[in-house]
C-alpha cells in the first residue's frame, strides 16, 4: 500500500504521516523544504516524540520524500502509484497543491480506486480541495474525497535533528465514510462516520476556538506561550467562558450530551496547559484575517449564538482581541492593522468579519475593542 501525503512539516510527520506508516502504508512526503525532503530521503526514517509525563520516542521507518518544487514529475508519478493522498499544508496551499494532485490522478488507470483527504483546521476541507483538482480535471468516478476532522497539538519547534518532532500523546482524527464504498481503507486510530459536521464542529469551536482566544488574549496581556496564557486567571477565565458558549451551541446543534461536552472542554483546557508544550502565542495567534472570516472558529459560533438569542460576550471579547493583535512579521495581522488604523474599527468588521458595528454582536465586539485599546495604549 502507498500513500502520498503533502507537507512534510511538524503535523506531517508527527501526526499524519505516523498513523499512515502504523497502517502499514509505504509513504512518500511531498514538500518544498530542501533540508526536510533531502533528509528524509536520505534516512528514511525519523523519530517522534511525546510531551507527556512518560515521554519516550517512537521511530518512524520506510519514509521518503520529494521536492514538488524541483521534482513535478516524480511527484505525479508518486500519485498515479497511490492509493491514498493526504494532505496538511494549510487550507490556504490546497489551490497550490491541486494541479499537481490533478495531473496524477489524470494519469491513472482509473480502475483502481484513490482516496484524497485534507487533513486541514477548516470545515469541508477534502471537499474544498475536490472543487480546485476539478478546475484542472474533471473528477473520476472512483476518486474518492472524504472530509475529515484533525487533532493534534504540534508547536513550533527547533531541535538539532530536522526530522525530529515532539506532538502530545492526544490526537483525534474522524473522516466521514458517507459515499465511500465499503471497502475504504481503515487507517490506525482513525474513527470513521457517516457524518462528520457534527466532529468538525465541535473541534472547530471547542480546541481552535479556545487555542484561538487563549493566544489573542495571552497577546493582549504580554504572554509567551498558551501554557503560561492559562496561569492567569483573566485569560482562563475568559477562554473557559467562550468555550461554555461554544458548547452551548454545539449541544443545540447536535445534541451531544452535556456532561460529556463538559468533560471534552476540561480535557482539551488541560491539553493547553501542558507544561512540557512549549507553543508559542505567535504560532496559534497567526493569520488573524482567516481566523476572524465568517465561516472560521471565531464569527461563526458568535453569529450563530446571537441568532439563537443566546450571549455570546465571551466570544465577542475573544474577537476584539484578534482584532488588537499585532505581529509585524505576519502579513495577514500586518495588513488588518493597517486598515484599523486607516479606516477604523467599524469598517474593518464590515470588509473583514462581513459584520455591522450597529448589529448586536458587532458592537459588543467593538465596546470590548475600545477597552482593550485603552489597555495597549496604557502599556505602550
Amino acid at each position: 500500500m502507498k500513500a502520498i501525503h503533502f507537507g512534510a512539516g511538524n503535523i506531517g510527520r508527527g501526526f499524519i504521516g505516523l498513523q499512515l506508516v502504523k497502517t502499514g502504508y509505504e509513504v512518500c512526503f511531498v514538500d518544498v523544504n530542501t533540508t526536510v525532503v533531502d533528509a528524509l530521503k536520505e534516512r528514511n526514517t525519523y523519530e517522534v516524540g511525546y510531551a507527556s509525563e512518560q515521554g519516550g520516542r517512537e521511530r518512524v521507518e520506510g519514509v521518503t520524500a520529494l521536492n514538488s518544487l524541483s521534482e513535478p514529475d516524480q511527484v505525479i508519478s508518486a500519485i498515479r502509484e497511490a492509493d491514498v493522498i493526504t494532505t496538511a499544508v494549510g487550507p490556504s496551499l490546497l489551490s497550490k497543491v491541486a494541479p499537481l494532485i490533478a495531473e496524477g490522478l489524470r494519469q491513472r488507470d482509473n480502475q483502481t480506486p484513490v482516496y484524497v483527504i485534507a487533513c486541514e483546521n477548516m470545515i469541508g476541507g477534502s471537499k474544498h480541495l475536490q472543487a480546485e483538482v476539478a478546475k484542472h480535471q474533471p473528477i473520476a468516478e472512483n476518486w474518492y474525497f472524504p472530509n475529515a476532522a484533525v487533532d493534534r497539538i504540534v508547536p513550533l519547534q527547533h531541535h538539532e535533528d530536522p526530522l525530529y518532532v515532539e506532538v502530545e500523546e492526544f490526537f483525534e482524527w474522524v473522516i466521514e465514510t458517507t459515499g465511500l464504498p465499503e471497502a475504504y481503507p481503515r487507517i490506525e486510530g482513525v474513527t470513521y462516520v457517516e457524518n462528520i459536521e457534527p466532529f468538525i464542529e465541535r473541534k472547530l469551536f471547542t480546541v481552535n476556538t479556545g487555542h484561538a482566544i487563549a493566544s489573542y488574549l495571552g497577546a493582549l496581556f504580554q504572554k509567551e506561550t498558551i501554557a503560561e496564557s492559562l496561569t492567569d486567571p483573566r485569560i482562563r477565565r475568559g477562554v473557559q467562558t467562550a468555550l461554555y458558549e461554544t458548547g452551548w451551541l454545539l449541544l443545540e446543534k447536535y445534541g451531544f450530551n452535556p456532561v460529556d461536552h463538559s468533560a471534552y472542554i476540561q480535557k482539551n483546557m488541560k491539553r493547553f496547559e501542558n507544561p512540557r508544550i512549549h507553543d508559542e502565542i505567535i504560532r496559534v495567534a497567526r493569520s488573524p484575517i482567516r481566523k476572524l472570516s465568517p465561516s472560521d472558529r471565531l464569527v461563526k459560533p458568535a453569529k450563530e449564538l446571537m441568532e439563537r438569542g443566546i450571549e455570546a460576550d465571551g466570544l465577542a471579547r475573544g474577537i476584539a482581541a484578534a482584532l488588537t493583535y499585532f505581529d509585524p512579521n505576519d502579513s495577514e495581522s500586518s495588513e488588518l492593522n493597517a486598515y484599523i488604523t486607516k479606516n477604523g474599527i467599524e469598517d474593518a468588521l464590515d470588509v473583514y468579519l462581513k459584520l455591522s458595528a450597529t448589529d448586536p454582536l458587532g458592537s459588543r465586539i467593538v465596546e470590548h475593542y475600545e477597552a482593550m485599546q485603552q489597555q495597549v495604549n496604557s502599556i505602550a
